[in-house]
């Protein structure tokens, strides 16, 4: 089967300072993988990682400063001008932020129908929407009429799902999308894209901090950090056996039910993100419980452990050099 989306050696640098004293940030650096159809693919990290920088790359809010993005089939190649908006649709954080809280959210709706010419009648708009707000467990009668202020934060995030499955894209981009909505209702969000994965055979990209939602959803993902992509493969294989010092971390990070066991608390942003950024070498040589020496000097290499991608200096000597596919 065929990728509907690819990435290979996508970087973004950023610049910060005046003209004569200026530091080069490489937000996203040299990330690679693919994507098909039916196919969950997670992004993974801390905030500051780069994997919110990488979705915009992709949906085309962020020219990149190197690398290539592919889309489809037809190997359609990027381009600042082109929007590729009925082939890949995104979802974000905050679900009260999508919404004019003036306007009624069924305008949204039927904007996009209009926009896309998705039907010649009001009526069949009305069939088209109602079809859609049921794929995701609303209906056409919950929404007419409201303002965003009469919906719970998890309604209005199913209704902006809802909105992106009106033009039947191949790909969902969720970027962080239960952050913002209740617990309660948060797995049946996951839920819901886990429906729509199977159902419509849509592959999906999933942007998150959560290593739990991220487990349950299956699938393949890649662990990122400042940028670089630190561990990738299937995600029962990386957060039940990670490899990398960062993801064995993130992974004893999440809180266990079992009180007899401490937590270790969530790993937060460190006050020398910048020097992480801007470090030669290993980008987790400064926290590493593992480092070594050659950590602190030179850049790892992903090598391919039964299946895994790891780019640590604990592997590069044991296993020969494999590009991520």
């Amino acid at each position: 089967m065929q990728p509907i989306l690819e990435t290979r050696s996508l970087t973004k640098v950023f610049h910060r300072g005046s003209l004569l004293a200026r530091d080069r940030i490489v937000a996203v650096d040299s990330v690679s993988f693919t994507m098909r159809r039916g196919e969950v693919f997670t992004l993974a990290g801390e905030s500051g990682c780069g994997k919110s920088t990488t979705a915009r790359m992709i949906l085309g809010f962020e020219q990149p400063t190197a690398g290539e993005i592919v889309y489809g089939q037809d190997e359609e190649r990027w381009h600042p001008k082109v929007w590729y908006t009925q082939r890949i649709q995104a979802v974000f954080q905050n679900p009260f932020e999508t919404f004019n809280p003036l306007r009624k959210v069924e305008g949204y709706l039927f904007e996009t129908v209009h926009n896309y010419k998705l039907a010649s009648s009001r009526a069949e708009a009305v069939e088209l929407i109602n079809a859609k707000l049921e794929a995701v467990g609303l209906s056409y009668g919950e929404v007419q009429g409201r303002y965003p202020s009469e919906f719970s934060g998890g309604q209005l995030q199913r209704i902006s799902i809802a909105r992106s499955l009106l033009v039947d894209p191949s790909l969902l981009i969720a970027d962080e999308p239960v952050s913002m909505v209740d617990a309660s209702i948060r797995m049946s969000i996951v839920n819901l894209f886990r429906r729509l994965r199977d159902e419509l055979d849509m592959g999906i990209l999933y942007i998150t901090h959560d290593l739990a939602t991220a487990y349950y959803l299956g699938g393949r993902i890649a662990i990122m950090f400042r940028g670089q992509t630190m561990e990738l493969g299937p995600v029962q294989e990386v957060l039940m056996h990670p490899r990398h010092p960062y993801t064995q971390l993130l992974r004893e990070s999440i809180p266990e039910a079992d009180p007899r066991k401490k937590w270790r608390g969530r790993i937060t942003i460190a006050e020398t993100e910048e020097e992480e950024y801007l470090r030669v070498g290993c980008k987790f040589a400064g926290r590493c419980p593992k480092v070594m020496e050659i950590c602190r000097r030179q850049e790892p290499q992903l090598v391919d452990i039964e299946g895994v991608q790891v780019k640590c200096h604990l592997y590069v000597d044991k296993l020969s050099v494999k590009e991520v596919s």
